[in-house]
């Protein structure tokens, strides 16, 4: 089943973009330069969104402009306006639980303390979603973790997460088409040195 929503998760704001929560932001960016097309605010949908004809049907990309914790209310709109199902959505987002560098593509499971997350179960009802989680490892002290995410990383984070991001470009097509056993195989398989 091919995807006909990818919303990368983020906050909006210059002061924003380069925090490591943004990483949702920054791979639909550059999924819509690689399929060019610009994303444009649509009031309606609370985000940043761009339209892509494909020969599966119509494609959405979204920037949720709502901050992380609301995410659901963007996600919400687009897929009740246009009639797509949780299992045709991608959720492009940050987790702290994996090193930066790692990225790994799921369907459904927990929120996992993710507050964006959390918020688009709750509009959808669901958690069949499929996510693409992009690693950007744990300061170590969870009582630190909201200022941690809201910080740019390291260079050496920066480079790393930088390197998964074009491998998860790398696959976009498989995963725009729903082939997520073929994209998986590549995203998740080590490159031998």
């Amino acid at each position: 089943m091919a995807i006909r929503l990818v919303a990368g998760l983020g906050n909006p704001g210059r002061e924003h973009e380069r925090d490591r929560h943004n990483v949702g932001f920054w791979f639909v960016e550059r999924l819509a330069s690689r399929l060019g097309v610009m994303l444009a605010k649509d009031a309606k949908f609370h985000a940043c969104v761009a339209r892509v004809s494909r020969p599966e049907g119509e494609l959405w990309l979204m920037q949720p402009q709502t901050y992380m914790n609301l995410s659901g209310k963007a996600v919400g709109a687009l897929a009740r306006f246009y009639k797509i199902r949780p299992e045709e959505i991608l959720i492009v987002h940050d987790e702290l639980d994996f090193p930066p560098g790692t990225v790994k593509l799921k369907k459904g499971g927990g929120a996992g303390g993710h507050n964006g997350l959390r918020d688009i179960e709750a509009q959808l009802g669901s958690r069949d979603t499929w996510r693409l989680r992009f690693g950007i490892g744990h300061p170590g002290d969870k009582n630190v973790v909201a200022d941690y995410v809201l910080k740019a990383p390291s260079p050496a984070d920066r480079e790393a997460i930088e390197g998964a991001l074009d491998r998860a470009l790398a696959v976009s097509d498989l995963m725009l088409a729903g082939d997520m056993e073929a994209a998986m195989l590549k995203l998740h398989t080590k490159v031998q040195p």
